[in-house]
């Protein structure tokens, strides 16, 4: 009797891997043990990718607050020192964006915590 091997379901896998594999270069796209390799990899890095996504932008966030603030006469820790001392909740995100974008709005910001 002949073996059966459930084609359906291999056909379904292999396509949802190589769609994955869309975009890579060379055998990575179209052979299917290099492509399954490549794309687990992939997904592996992307998880930790996203941890360092939050990193490297609140790394950005207090360059940018701590660079105005020096405009301000003031340093990034004296700041969110005053801040948190004066019960002002705002988190970084908001305050770098007015840092860069309305500069007048962190400054008042900057005078009212001194």
């Amino acid at each position: 009797m002949a073996r059966a091997r459930n084609k359906v379901a291999a056909k379904q896998r292999k396509k949802k891997v190589f769609k994955l594999a869309k975009g890579y270069w060379g055998s990575r796209k179209n052979v299917w043990t290099i492509a399954k390799n490549h794309v687990e990899k992939g997904l592996s890095h992307a998880y930790s990718g996203r941890k360092l996504k939050k990193r490297t932008y609140r790394r950005l966030w207090i360059t940018r607050i701590n660079a105005a603030a020096r405009l301000n006469d003031t340093t990034y820790s004296k700041l969110m020192h005053s801040l948190k001392k004066s019960n002002i909740d705002i988190n970084r995100k908001v305050l770098a964006d007015f840092a860069m974008n309305k500069p007048e709005v962190f400054k008042a910001i900057v005078d009212k915590v001194k």
